[in-house]
């Protein structure tokens, strides 16, 4: 018998279909009222995320239990777009809300709404997204070819000690200048495509390529040139080619937000000759940048004077990156799969609908990617509601609400709060966005995975502390290696798809920037580990359904997490036991004689050891 008030959004009796819908598709809604409530009229309020009248839908009465009166509508919108909702009802005593409590029960009073998302009838999400591995490399650290390196400025400091620490004290001014270099670049990932092919890697995600003064080039110097000690567009092009025999596509970093200081377009420092914003007003490239007193009180990202903000919303701008000529295209026709778009909520809409039409004329399975780092579905930034999921601007976005609970589970526990924030993901992303899903445990600007799990939390301590503790006492490596390893079957499972941050499969550890960004420690792995990346690969490689299978919670505690993933007649089963303690594990019927696929620990007798998991196929 149902408690009333009831509604859950998750329960096929309460709304269907289950979360996000396509434009056109109908919407049921039935919400379950006690027969003790003097329900006058009872009606549906949807409320544009964007601003805007609501609008209210009314109920009908729909059935009834011995308990409860059930009140049922249908909406159905050929726009895309976010609404919330709620119900009202009124009574004898007055107008009354039906809301969701912060656990997600139905209650009489003030509380949230719920979520629908309407999403364009037309999105796909790309192929090269849709199975298999992500792989994200820093291309200076992860392998240097050893071929000479020509044309590099005189200003970079090249490191010949590959396993050194990355320079991190800043000079007597306070400056930190990321001048150092390991000399990792594009021949060296292509000598190491079977190395990532047998981690079953179908996508590899490249920090940013192009010519830029520091070893990040998040301050990009030229966006029509590779970096000098990467290479050139030739061993791009050669990349591409190699990689996609193997089945990977490459996704390039689009830093389209700001441009360096010291490049071709503002010329700060002068290295470009006499031109560039900076020291011409006629220049080019001048309506580009927002000078409040030219030429040195400029807008810049967060204050870096190194890194003056473009305005993305000048046509000539526009052209030049999205154009039919434009630097998108350069690098497509050359190879490249897509783009994962730099502090993608910084730029506007007119901007991102200009690239993504120019990715997609390109190739409908080429990819847009956005950095946004909460749920992407409801963003808000600069006072403006965003649309980057509802069709025509995104195919996905890197999933740190999925990463930023999943690292918290895993070292504190709290399965009820995990599952919700998976739960709350998945309703809100339209299913095209959530299969395409970048699921990392690590990035380049967060600490690494098994340091977050292992390590004293960083708190605000400074990068000498951090530097100290770049190697962690060895229990406690040992101790985030074993809830890294938990935690990548979670996310191997997940809706999405898995991105392995370079060298993480290897044992890397390292608190903030730059200790983050290491070089792989090529002849020094930690090759169990690395060896169980393999495993879990191969199960991405031999089960190519995640795309499109159900996920099914089954068990979310403080020490256990078990759910499945289904379609048709595949079902995979993952399991964790994150505590010291061993723990049963109770099966669905279906998995009562299924096959290992993956262990971690020790999985016996239906016993997972601490600090175990394991992958299951039903037979």
């Amino acid at each position: 018998m149902r408690p009333a008030p009831y509604f859950d959004s998750l329960d096929p009796g309460c709304k269907t279909p289950f979360g996000a819908v396509k434009t056109g598709q109908e919407v049921s809604f039935t919400l379950y009222l006690p027969k003790n409530l003097p329900v006058g009229e009872c009606r549906l309020k949807l409320i544009p995320a964007e601003g805007g009248e609501p609008v209210l839908v009314p109920m009908q009465l729909s059935g009834a239990n011995y308990k409860n009166n059930a009140y049922r509508c249908t909406v159905m919108e050929d726009q895309p777009g976010v609404w919330f909702y709620h119900f009202e009802i009124e009574t004898g005593d007055g107008t009354k809300t039906v809301m969701r409590s912060h656990n997600r029960h139905a209650f009489i009073g003030r509380g949230d709404s719920w979520q629908l998302t309407i999403y364009d009838k037309d999105m796909k999400a790309p192929a090269c997204l849709r199975e298999g591995v992500m792989y994200q490399i820093f291309p200076d650290r992860f392998f240097n070819s050893g071929r000479p390196k020509w044309g590099v400025p005189s200003d970079r400091i090249l490191r010949g000690d590959w396993h050194g620490l990355p320079e991190w004290r800043p000079t007597p001014a306070g400056k930190v200048l990321n001048n150092d270099y390991f000399g990792g670049d594009l021949q060296g990932v292509m000598q190491k495509l079977d190395y990532l092919s047998g981690l079953g890697v179908t996508c590899i995600y490249l920090n940013p390529i192009f010519e830029a003064h520091s070893n990040h080039r998040y301050n990009t110097a030229d966006y029509t040139k590779i970096d000098p000690l990467l290479g050139s567009k030739e061993d791009f092009a050669a990349l591409c080619a190699a990689a996609r025999e193997k089945g990977i596509s490459i996704i390039l970093d689009g830093v389209f937000s700001h441009t360096g200081s010291d490049s071709i377009y503002f010329n700060k420092k002068g290295r470009y000759g006499a031109g560039g914003a900076y020291n011409d007003q006629d220049s080019p490239y001048y309506d580009w940048f927002i000078f409040n007193e030219w030429p040195d009180d400029y807008e810049s990202w967060w204050g870096f004077a190194t890194l003056p903000n473009v305005e993305e919303t000048v046509p000539s701008y526009i052209d030049f990156i999205a154009g039919k000529d434009g630097v998108a295209k350069k690098w497509l026709d050359l190879g490249a799969g897509g783009f994962r778009l730099d502090v993608a909520d910084e730029l506007p809409d007119v901007f991102l609908d200009a690239l993504y039409a120019r990715v997609k004329s390109h190739s409908p399975d080429a990819a847009v990617i956005g950095e946004v780092w909460e749920d992407a579905s409801n963003k808000i930034s600069y006072g403006q509601r965003r649309r980057y999921l509802l069709g025509k601007q995104m195919d996905s976005v890197m999933n740190y609400p999925f990463k930023d609970a999943l690292l918290h589970y895993m070292r504190y526990g709290g399965g009820e709060s995990f599952l919700n924030t998976i739960l709350s993901i998945i309703e809100n992303y339209p299913p095209p966005v959530l299969s395409a899903l970048m699921n990392s445990l690590s990035t380049h600007d967060t600490e690494r995975a098994i340091t977050a799990l292992g390590g004293e939390p960083a708190g605000h301590n400074d990068r000498a502390w951090q530097r100290d503790r770049q190697r962690l006492p060895e229990d406690r490596y040992w101790h985030g290696r074993s809830l890294f390893a938990l935690g990548a079957i979670i996310q191997y499972g997940l809706p999405g798809l898995p991105c392995l941050y370079y060298g993480d499969e290897a044992g890397m550890c390292g608190y903030k920037d730059p200790f983050n960004r290491a070089c792989y420690p090529w002849g020094q792995e930690d090759a169990g580990l690395v060896d169980f990346f393999r495993t879990l690969g191969k199960v991405r490689t031999d089960f190519p359904v995640f795309s499109e299978a159900r996920f099914l919670p089954l068990i979310f505690t403080d020490d256990l997490c078990v759910f499945s993933r289904e379609k048709d007649d595949v079902a995979v089963l993952f399991a964790v036991n994150r505590s010291e303690e061993s723990h049963p594990l109770p099966l669905p019927d279906k998995f009562a004689a299924a096959r290992v696929l993956a262990v971690f620990g020790e999985h016996k007798d239906g016993v997972l050891a601490p600090l175990s998991g394991v992958i299951l196929a039903a037979q």
